[in-house]
Order: structure tokens, then C-alpha cells, then sequence
């Protein structure tokens, strides 16, 4: 196994290889969706995204509050395609309300981060910003190189349990 020092760097500078998140979400009848969304994401590992209202991941955010995001190496550049590098968080989704000094910050982040077509977009009533807050997560990087996130502190990596 390797350094879980080593494995804790490489899990901090993961994200910042990603502009967007694989966004898997469920319906209040347990249907599955899978989507993308592009992403900010803060030193404590809190997640933004902004979405349009009219989109199923959005309807579903808003009626379980429960989303998994998956960070995954691109095929291209993995070594072997069974073992490719990914970062999962299972995370509670809150909507941000739109008139408030927290969402115009983020919308700001948003611009400098995507660009122009923010502010086009931040003009239309349906798009919201959410707040995906992780509650578990695991790291892999490799066969048998799998880590939790420690729940107590989102910067940690543990070892996985063996079930």
C-alpha cells in the first residue's frame, strides 16, 4: 500500500484537475439519474454547483436532498481502464437562496472560474446554485489502493475496512 501521506497529497490536488462533476442523483421514486455539472469547491471539501431548475438532477436535489459526485481519471491517461484513479463523496444538496450575500459571492466565483456565460445565465429565474455538503467518501487510486475519507475531517484519508 502506498504512503498514505503521498495518497493524502494526491487526493487534496485531485479535484483541481476537474472543471465539471459526474452528479448521480434520485428521484422520490428511486429513479436513478445520472448527469454533470460544473463545480467549485472549497478547502473543506463543501461543493457548489449551478443548475438549471428545468433539469431532472435539480427536481431530484430538491425532493431527496441526496447526491454521489464522481471525480474520474480521464481514460485516455489511465494505465489500465479497470483501475482508473476516482473520488467519490455520497453528500447532502441544499439550495441556496438566490437574495442573499453567500449566493452572489459563489455567482462570482462561478464567473472568474467559467466566464461570460455566467452572466447570462445568472439572469435566468430557473438556474440555482446548490450546495453539495460530502458525508462519506472514498479515494481510489489503484488495484487494492482504495481510502475512506475520514467523516470527521474531509481533508483525511483512512484506510479502507476490509469487508
Amino acid at each position: 500500500m502506498a504512503d498514505l501521506n503521498r495518497v493524502t497529497e494526491l487526493y487534496q490536488e485531485f479535484p483541481d484537475n476537474f472543471r465539471s462533476i459526474i452528479l448521480s442523483t434520485v428521484s422520490a421514486d428511486g429513479i436513478p439519474q445520472a448527469s454533470y455539472a460544473p463545480f467549485l469547491i472549497d478547502p473543506d471539501k463543501t461543493l457548489y454547483i449551478y443548475v438549471s431548475g428545468l433539469s431532472t438532477h435539480t427536481t431530484n436535489l430538491k425532493q431527496t436532498s441526496r447526491a454521489s459526485i464522481l471525480f474520474i481519471e480521464d481514460e485516455a491517461k489511465a494505465n489500465e481502464i479497470f483501475a482508473r484513479r476516482r473520488l467519490t463523496y455520497d453528500c447532502t444538496a441544499n439550495a441556496l437562496p438566490r437574495d442573499t450575500p453567500q449566493w452572489q459571492q459563489l455567482i462570482d466565483r462561478f464567473e472568474q472560474r467559467f466566464g461570460q456565460v455566467i452572466g447570462l445565465m445568472k439572469g435566468l429565474p430557473d438556474f440555482q446554485v446548490f450546495q453539495l455538503q460530502p458525508q462519506s467518501g472514498q479515494f481510489v487510486i489503484g488495484f487494492g489502493a482504495a481510502y475512506r475519507v475520514d467523516t470527521d475531517d474531509l481533508n483525511r484519508l483512512l484506510p479502507r475496512r476490509q469487508s
